[in-house]
C-alpha cells in the first residue's frame, strides 16, 4: 500500500451515527472520533485482567521453589513494570491514531514492519487460544461437578459457543468492545471478591509461611514468567486502544491509567492465588492441567454455576481484546480484507487450536509456557526497539508516511531488523524449554554452557534436563528487551532526529 486510507469506514450511528458492525481497520482514526480520555483506558485493561485465571499464577510462581514473600515481591514488580511498558507503547496510539503494528513502521520501515508483525500475530493468536482453552476446560469441569457433564459433547459445545462469542464481539468492533468491557468490569470484579470471601477459609498461613526461600536466580525466573504472562503478553497491542485518545491527552495519564487498569487486579489475584496454592499441595498440582476447574474444586456446589459464568466471561474478555487486535495486525501485514473478515479468520484458527489442545494434548501448561518463552524473546526485542523509538520521538507521527514506503520512515530499516534478529538469537540462547513433553523446543539455551550458566545432562545419549539454577531464570527475555532498547537508541537516534526535522 503506497497511500494512506484517510476516509475510514465508520459506524453511521455509534457516537456519530451507527451501523451494527464497525468497519474501522488500520486506517487513521479521524479527530471527530478521537474523544476518549486517558481514564477510559482503565476499563478494557481492568476487565481483561480481572479474571480469576490470575490466581492460578500463584501455583506457577511457587513452582519455581520460592517463598510466599519472594513470590509476592516478584508479582508486584513484574506485573506493574510490564504494564508500565505497555503504557509507554500506548503513547504511540495517541500520537498516530493507528494500531500498534502500523505505528511500529516508524521504527522498522513500512515493509520491514512485517517481521515483527508476524511475531505479533502469532503471539496474539496464541493468547486468544489459551484463554479459550481455559474457558472450555473450566466449563467441562464445573458441569461434571454439577452432574450435567456428557464428556466430549460438553467440551465440543463449550468450545463452539465460547469461540463464537469471542469472534462476534471482536467483529462488532471498538465501541461494542468498550461497552462490553465496562459492564464486565463491575460484574467480574464483584464476583471475584465473592470468590475470595468463600475461599479465604481455605488458606493455611502456617503452611504458606513454611515455604522455603529460593535463590536469586529462581526469583529472576519467576519475574520473567510474570512479565511475559501479564504486561509483555499484551504489549504488542497496547496502542490499539489508545488510538481513540484525544490528541491533547496527557502522555503521563495514558501510561498511568494503562498501568493501573492492567495491574491492580492481577496483583491482588496473584497474591491471593499464592495463599491458596501455598496452603494446598493438591490444588497447586491440579492447577497446571485445568486452571479454572481446579479453583472451582474448592467452592461450594451452589456457587459453581455463577462462578463458571463469570470465569468464562473474564476469559472471553481477554480473548476479545486479543482477536480484535490480531485482526488489525493481519491487516497491517498487507492482507487486503475487511477488518471483520480478519477477525473471523483468526476465530477459525483460534477454534482449531482450542480443539487440538482440549481433545488431543495431554497438558495445558507445558505448551503454553513453551509458547510464551519462545515468542516472548523476539517480542521483547520488538518492545525494546519500539519503547526507545517512542521515547526518542517528540512529534506526532507523519501518518501518510506510515503507509508510503517512499516516505520519511522508508521501506525497511535494516538497523532495526538487525537489532531484533541479534537480540532474538542471543535471547533464545539464554532461555530453555522447561517441559520434557515439549522436546521440539530443546534447541534453545545454546549459550548457557559456553557462559558457564548451566549444563545439559544426557541419559542414554538423549537430553534429559538442565543442571544448574540460572537456566531456569530465562534471562534471554530481559536480555532481548534491553538489547532492543539500547540498540535502537544508539544506532537509530540520529535517524529519528533527521526524520523529526523533516516535519
Amino acid at each position: 500500500m503506497s497511500t494512506p486510507v484517510t476516509t475510514p469506514y465508520l459506524p453511521e450511528a455509534t457516537p456519530q451515527g451507527s451501523r451494527l458492525v464497525e468497519m474501522q481497520g488500520i486506517d487513521v482514526v479521524p479527530d471527530s472520533e478521537r474523544t476518549a480520555r486517558p481514564s477510559d483506558l482503565f476499563w478494557p485493561w481492568f476487565a481483561a485482567n480481572v479474571s480469576v485465571f490470575g490466581m492460578t499464577y500463584g501455583s506457577y510462581l511457587l513452582g519455581f521453589g520460592i517463598s510466599f514473600w519472594q513470590a509476592t515481591g516478584v508479582a508486584l514488580l513484574g506485573i506493574v513494570l510490564s504494564f508500565a511498558l505497555c503504557g509507554i507503547i500506548a503513547i504511540a496510539g495517541k500520537r498516530g491514531s493507528m494500531p500498534t503494528m502500523v505505528l511500529s513502521r516508524s521504527a522498522f520501515g513500512v515493509q520491514g514492519q512485517k517481521l515483527p508483525g508476524i511475531i505479533s500475530w502469532l503471539t496474539s493468536i496464541g493468547w486468544e487460544t489459551s484463554l479459550t482453552i481455559t474457558a472450555t476446560l473450566a466449563t467441562a469441569t464445573v458441569f461434571d461437578r454439577l452432574g450435567w457433564s456428557h464428556g466430549t459433547t460438553t467440551k465440543v459445545i463449550a468450545c463452539v459457543v465460547i469461540a463464537a462469542i469471542v469472534v462476534l464481539c471482536s467483529v462488532l468492533g471498538y465501541h461494542t468492545i468498550m461497552k462490553v468491557q465496562s459492564i464486565l468490569t463491575w460484574v467480574t470484579g464483584a464476583f471475584t471478591l465473592l470468590f475470595m470471601a468463600l475461599t479465604v477459609s481455605h488458606i493455611d498461613w502456617s503452611a504458606v509461611s513454611a515455604l522455603p526461600t529460593g535463590s536469586f536466580a529462581k526469583c529472576v525466573g519467576a519475574l520473567v514468567m510474570v512479565m511475559t504472562g501479564f504486561g509483555l503478553g499484551w504489549i504488542n497491542i497496547a496502542a490499539d486502544w489508545s488510538r481513540y485518545q484525544r490528541r491533547d491527552a496527557s502522555a503521563a495519564g495514558i501510561v498511568f491509567w494503562n498501568t493501573f487498569g492492567g495491574s491492580v487486579a492481577p496483583v491482588l489475584l496473584v497474591v491471593f492465588g499464592l495463599l491458596l496454592a501455598g496452603s494446598d499441595e493438591k490444588l497447586k498440582a491440579e492447577i497446571p492441567n485445568d486452571p479454572i476447574g481446579a479453583l472451582a474444586s474448592i467452592l461450594p456446589t451452589w456457587v459453581l454455576l455463577p462462578f463458571l459464568l463469570v470465569a468464562v466471561l473474564t476469559l472471553i474478555s481477554g480473548a476479545v481484546l486479543g482477536i480484535y487486535s490480531s485482526g488489525l495486525t493481519l491487516l497491517s501485514l498487507g492482507i487486503d480484507i475487511p477488518r471483520p473478515a480478519a477477525a473471523a479468520l483468526d476465530g477459525i484458527i483460534l477454534t482449531a487450536g482450542t480443539i487440538y489442545v482440549v481433545f488431543f494434548a495431554t497438558s495445558f501448561l507445558a505448551p503454553f509456557q513453551s509458547f510464551l518463552v519462545t515468542l516472548g524473546v523476539p517480542l521483547a526485542a520488538w518492545a525494546g526497539v519500539m519503547i526507545a523509538d517512542i521515547l526518542l520521538r517528540k512529534r506526532p507521527y507523519d501518518e501518510a508516511a506510515l503507509f508510503d514506503s517512499r516516505g520519511r520512515y522508508g521501506s525497511v530499516n535494516w538497523k532495526s531488523i538487525a537489532i531484533m534478529v541479534v537480540a532474538s538469537v542471543l535471547g533464545w540462547g539464554l532461555v530453555i524449554n522447561q517441559f520434557s513433553s515439549e522436546s521440539w523446543n530443546n534447541w534453545q539455551g545454546y549459550l548457557l554452557e559456553p557462559l558457564g550458566l548451566g549444563t545439559r545432562v544426557f541419559k542414554d545419549g538423549v537430553f534429559s534436563y538442565w543442571d544448574g539454577t540460572w537456566p531456569w531464570a530465562n534471562l534471554g527475555v530481559i536480555c532481548s528487551l534491553l538489547i532492543g532498547l539500547l540498540g535502537h537508541a544508539l544506532l537509530n537516534g540520529g535517524t529519528i532526529k533527521r526524520q523529526e526535522e523533516r516535519a
